[in-house]
């Protein structure tokens, strides 16, 4: 590869991994304007400022690996291919939503594009990305689990970190390190380090900052590339940091003022579209952040007009 390819080809996955960023933050802000609506039931939690971190390792992925996410999971399932329209209807309850209006915001489920679940269950997703490992590592694929730093503190991580080494498997823990697990900040809860607990064991390990989607990505295809050569699993700490409170019942007053700042000037999406603009792509950036405005603009008001399922009916993942 000549060096004015290689600067094309990165230039192509900025661009690609802006609109993939966009479009979730999109969809995100348009879903709290719903919530408030009254028009999504149960709660939800959003991503909002973490989306380089889904967006950076699921780049990296085939559509046939699969992923694992959390109860904040929507930039994970949109970032591994969830049709936006139809996971906008999802949300609202509607009977064209990627589980038939049935799942609601924490546990939507596509195996079409590799997404194995959103698990309600705080680290769920570990113990499902370690369990998919088992079957594709005769298949050539990946699994890969997206959780929280609370998460950590749950004893069955423990046991999937040590299975997945002894038995070299093909999963990539990815700890979305944002601080706080629900309301609590990480050092009043968990000593050590989180990076470390893996490397115990023996698992490789990479830490990096989560905000910026270059770095994730680069990580995460390391880590895959590894995984998919039968050399076992990997644990990638992404420092990053959700703008919003834990729900949309949560207003995080209980984050100091200047610490929330701090993080907000280091929004991955403006960190991203002005590293566009110093290479020349502001128009192409601007032509794409349209297209997802308009793209997920048509979702949600389709998604308003679809109908309630019927009481019998009953999603084909039920």
């Amino acid at each position: 590869m000549t060096r004015s390819t290689a600067r094309a080809a990165t230039a192509d996955q900025d661009l690609e991994a802006y609109g993939a960023m966009i479009q979730i933050r999109l969809f995100e802000e348009e879903l709290q304007r719903q919530f408030l609506k009254g028009l999504v039931h149960g709660t939800v939690h959003l991503c909002i400022g973490q989306e380089a971190v889904p967006v950076g390792v699921c780049s990296c992925l085939r559509p046939t690996d699969v992923v694992a996410a959390t109860y904040r999971g929507h930039g994970a399932a949109l970032a591994k291919g969830v049709d936006v329209a139809a996971y906008a209807a999802e949300l609202l309850g509607r009977s064209t939503g990627t589980c038939a209006g049935r799942a609601g915001s924490m546990n939507v489920i596509e195996p079409d594009v590799g997404l194995i679940g959103s698990f309600g269950i705080v680290g769920g997703s570990i113990a499902a990305a370690t369990g998919a490992a088992l079957t594709l590592r005769h298949r050539d694929g990946v699994a890969v689990a997206f959780f929280g730093d609370g998460a950590t503190n749950q004893a069955y991580i423990h046991e999937c970190l040590n299975l997945a080494q002894v038995l070299r498997l093909p999963v990539v823990f990815v700890c979305e390190n944002n601080g706080y697990g629900e309301y609590t900040a990480l050092e009043q809860v968990t000593a050590g380090d989180l990076a470390g607990r893996a490397a115990a064991y023996g698992t490789a390990v990479a830490k990096v900052d989560g905000n910026d989607v270059a770095l994730v990505r680069e990580a995460a295809r390391v880590a895959v590339e590894q995984a998919r050569a039968g050399d076992g699993p990997t644990f990638l700490e992404c420092a990053t940091y959700r703008h919003l409170g834990h729900s949309r019942s949560d207003p995080g007053a209980y984050r100091p003022a200047e610490e929330v700042a701090k993080w907000i000037a280091r929004d991955p999406i403006p960190r991203l579209r002005k590293s566009l603009e110093e290479s020349g792509l502001e128009r192409e950036a601007q032509r794409i952040e349209e297209e997802e405005r308009e793209r997920v603009s048509a979702a949600f008001d389709a998604a308003v007009q679809a109908p309630y399922p019927e009481p019998g009916e009953v999603s084909e993942y039920a």
